[in-house]
């Protein structure tokens, strides 16, 4: 499944944006938790337009993660409601745009916009084009029992479960040693 380019670069964003929080972590901790942490994530992103880099900006961004991580996990009806939502409250009207090294791509608020606005923004875009495909299956939670990260599943067979190669490999040994167990016991019974 491929979306627009524009599209996919925002949900590859939103997946790095909410896998930002303390459970779906590496480090175990919020990775956004400074404004310096805030613009690194930016930048690696190339995230255009206004940066207050402020605690004011920050704490928004923040709320801005977990409304994104919710609407993320709803069913495709749900998610119309809080799209449709992100995008009254920005009086969003979209246009196309070109700069830095992207091609033409929608944009639907104003570069000078506080960034958790244009954040929600660009997402509620981005999840038009995954609603209007009926592919808000793509979007899923990490299927390993202690990770509550997010992925975006662009995989031809839609068959993506972890939001990692490492919860992956993990969630791989903690079967291989319960099927190892399991037949040790069934060995000794045997």
């Amino acid at each position: 499944m491929h979306f627009a380019p524009d599209t996919e670069v925002t949900l590859e964003f939103t997946v790095a944006l909410a896998n930002t929080v303390a459970g779906a972590t590496k480090s175990g901790r919020d990775e956004i938790s400074t404004a310096a942490e805030l613009t690194a994530l930016l930048s690696e992103h190339r995230y255009s337009g206004r940066f207050d880099r402020d605690d004011a900006e920050l704490s928004e961004v923040r709320a801005t993660r977990d409304r994104l991580r919710a609407v993320w996990l709803r069913d495709r009806d749900d998610a119309v409601a809080e799209v449709n939502q992100m995008l009254e409250d920005a009086k969003a009207l979209p246009r196309l745009v070109r700069h830095d090294d992207f091609d033409w791509h929608l944009h639907a608020t104003d570069p000078s916009a506080p960034l958790a606005e244009r954040i929600r923004v660009e997402v509620a875009l981005a999840l038009v084009d995954v609603i209007r495909t009926d592919e808000m299956g793509r979007l899923r939670a990490c299927a390993a029992d202690d990770c509550s990260g997010l992925l975006l599943d662009l995989s031809r067979n839609g068959s993506k479960r972890f939001c990692t190669v490492r919860c992956g490999n993990r969630m791989n040994m903690v079967a291989f040693r319960q099927r190892a167990t399991t037949d040790s016991t069934a060995a000794s019974d045997g």
